[in-house]
């Protein structure tokens, strides 16, 4: 009887018809390709994994960064979602085994106005009896206008940057749209005035009452807080058509009014504030002197307890670092009425500090952010100038200073917004530039130092990015999921990946979830997988897509990770489980944190003969790996055989067939047109390699 040689054609082929797949692989799970100079790839069980920390995180992992403080000390930066519904996620760094929770803490109140006001001094005292213990190491967002001695006052303040002043005082300095200081014009105590609206029936005009505005004709201002008068509702930003004189101006609205309204107080007369919380804890055990910084601590007055307020809310985080540094903006969806609160934060392993610190210069609001190399610049998209937020605005800080973000002559701070599409959707810091991601369109980044600092083209159209974290770098090539496509980045330019399992992933995706789409390198094996939610996965993120870099190949399977991060200063990656909770280290182990992994691939349909002529096959020879190299040989691998005479005929099975290195050869003894093969392990501690199966053969009569 004659003999022949089963070889595979790497990679899954899914678009393919079963009979048309022959010698392919059609299905699979936990697998993978490793280049063979004969066959082209050979498939293996893919690597397993281990507890990378000892304990479950507080909710879903979102981000995981890692990096190396300037001491050669390495830490992994955790950013989870909300803990269950107490709308408070966690921000913390995992540093030798150990797990510190830096997550930010604010609260927002709403008083009546109370600011002291000193002439010729940029110096302005706040009183609030409801958030006490405001301390230096805090910022507060002002997000009502609020007029005082001469100056307006409204944006992101850093707090008590003269010293401690009282528990239920504070103080903030004064400074105009350069960050020069913006000195009162009058003393003024415990008083000040939030804006008034008026209306006019059946008028869209809107005057606005604010004393020493400061406003010209076409300036913008913003509306943060969601005011109703005379039937007319404004929230947002608003071109000035008019200027009345230095304390009244006119906007338009949207509609028309229904009633007329004289001098309406924007929020009720109120002032709103929105702390941000570094520190919880009392510095020294000594508190807050009334002199302000004494020698060896705060001073020597009596002791407060500085405000605590709750983490902060987030349903993904951005995570960088900016050398010992660590970088994190949280993103959480909110309602059109709050106001959007979305911060960079920074938190350094050397400060001593127990929670992350607000960048009180850097935009209140951003989706997102990256660090540009080599100069040293936060990126931050989906920002603001004035604390509405704008999907298609880019503002970036000065080179190795992130205090500083308003663009002069003598820095490098600046903003672009981009001219095509809907929203940014993503970014990153690349070889050579930055890539930034619309929902239509990819642009780059690319620095050219002053008078401009970068300059801005899109290379790709039709290739917009499908969620933030869905394009990632191996090597010097850019790979991204797109909303009905994969797409590389190279030399050569934009261009689509050929994907023949398409059908499995842009048929099978929940579009309700795209946010939770995570690319994931793998560097050691030139892979590049994305993990996704299904219409089967309830929400959350249950199987992946891999991309085989070096043999231009693809797989799928079942696998949730909700969070990664490739080789690093930690060594091989890191991934979150969305539903055990824990982090796991790949490629560490054999198995599935001790578990067996259900490793599997199953084959097309193999035309045994053409025409009415049946086939008989009784042996196969199995030709395998059967452990790693030096390692034991022990893996049991079952192979199944699925026969039919038509496509469309439910296939006899054969088997599973227990196989082992100390196994010549099965016997099937089957008959048939068309045959399947599957191969699949449930046992732990081993690895297998199928390499040129062999079977014997005979002609069997027609049918």
């Amino acid at each position: 009887m004659p003999h022949a040689t089963l070889k595979l054609t790497p990679g899954i082929d899914q678009n393919e018809t079963p009979v048309l797949n022959q010698a392919g692989v059609s299905s699979g799970n936990l697998i993978r390709y490793v280049l063979d100079r004969q066959q082209g790839g050979l498939i293996q069980k893919l690597g397993g994994w281990t507890k990378f920390y000892v304990s479950q995180t507080a909710a879903k992992v979102r981000a995981l960064w890692a990096w190396a403080d300037t001491g050669s000390v390495t830490h992994l930066a955790v950013g989870t979602e909300n803990i269950g519904v107490t709308g408070q996620a966690q921000l913390s760094v995992i540093t030798a085994g150990v797990l510190q929770d830096i997550s930010p803490r604010y609260t927002t109140d709403n008083i009546s106005v109370s600011f002291t006001t000193v002439i010729n001094t940029n110096t302005v005292k706040i009183d609030d009896a409801t958030t006490t213990g405001i301390t230096n190491y805090d910022a507060v967002y002002i997000t009502t206008h609020v007029s005082i001695g001469g100056i307006v006052l409204f944006g992101l303040y850093a707090t008590d940057p003269d010293g401690f002043s009282a528990a239920t005082q504070y103080t903030i300095f004064s400074t105009d749209i350069l960050g020069n200081a913006k000195n009162a014009t009058a003393s003024v105590a415990a008083a000040g005035s939030v804006a008034a609206l008026s209306t006019v029936i059946s008028t869209s005009s809107v005057n606005v009452l604010l004393n020493n505005h400061g406003y010209v004709v076409g300036d913008t201002y913003p509306l943060l807080i969601q005011t109703t008068v005379g039937g007319v509702t404004l929230l947002g930003n608003y071109t000035v058509q008019a200027v009345v004189d230095a304390n009244n101006f006119t906007i338009y609205a949207n509609t028309t009014a229904t009633s007329t309204v004289v001098n309406q107080l924007v929020n009720s007369g109120l002032v709103r504030f929105i702390y941000s919380f570094e520190s919880g804890a009392v510095a020294g055990g000594t508190g807050y002197g009334v002199g302000g910084y004494g020698s060896g601590g705060y001073g020597t007055g009596t002791a407060v307890t500085p405000a605590l307020g709750t983490p902060i809310p987030a349903s993904d985080w951005v995570l960088d670092n900016w050398g010992s540094v660590l970088i994190a903006c949280p993103t959480y969806q909110v309602a059109s009425t709050v106001v959007p609160y979305q911060p960079i934060y920074q938190w350094d392993p050397f400060s001593g500090n127990p929670t992350a610190a607000i960048i009180s210069a850097a935009p209140p609001v951003s989706d997102g952010f990256f660090v540009a190399m080599p100069q040293r610049q936060i990126v931050a998209w989906g920002s603001t100038s004035n604390g509405v937020q704008d999907p298609l605005l880019i503002r970036w800080c000065d080179v190795n200073n992130h205090d500083q973000w308003i663009p002069l002559v003598t820095n490098q701070a600046g903003s672009y917004r981009i001219t095509r599409g809907s929203k940014i959707v993503g970014g990153l810091q690349g070889p050579q530039q930055g890539y930034i991601w619309t929902d239509l369109a990819v642009w780059t980044m690319q620095y050219i130092n002053q008078p401009y600092v970068y300059s801005f083209n899109q290379i790709g159209t039709g290739c917009g990015l499908i969620a933030r974290k869905a394009a990632a770098i191996h090597a010097d090539d850019i790979y991204w999921m797109s909303q009905s496509q994969f797409f590389i980045l190279s030399g050569d330019g934009v261009a689509p990946l050929a994907c023949p399992i398409w059908d499995v992933i842009f048929q099978n995706l929940d579009q309700n979830n795209l946010t939770k789409i995570r690319v994931a390198v793998n560097a050691r094996f030139a892979e590049v997988s994305w993990y996704y939610p299904s219409l089967s996965g309830g929400g959350e993120v249950d199987s992946y897509v891999k991309y085989n870099v070096s043999l231009k190949t693809w797989d799928y399977g079942s696998l949730a990770r909700s969070a990664w991060i490739d080789q690093s200063v930690l060594g091989a990656p890191v991934g979150a489980d969305p539903s055990s909770l824990y982090l796991y280290q790949h490629e560490t182990s054999t198995d599935a944190d001790g578990a067996a992994m259900l490793s599997n691939f199953q084959t097309g349909w193999f035309t045994l003969s053409d025409g009415d002529v049946m086939t008989f096959v009784d042996q196969m020879w199995p030709d395998m790996k059967w452990g790693y190299y030096n390692g034991t040989q022990n893996a049991t691998v079952n192979i199944t055989f699925y026969v039919a005479d038509y496509p469309t005929q439910t296939p006899q099975v054969y088997g599973p067939f227990s196989v082992t290195q100390a196994t010549q050869m099965v016997e099937p003894r089957f008959r048939g047109r068309l045959v399947s093969i599957k191969f699949s392990s449930s046992d732990t501690g081993s690895f297998w390699r199928v390499g040129g199966v062999r079977y014997r053969y005979s002609p069997d009569g027609q049918n």
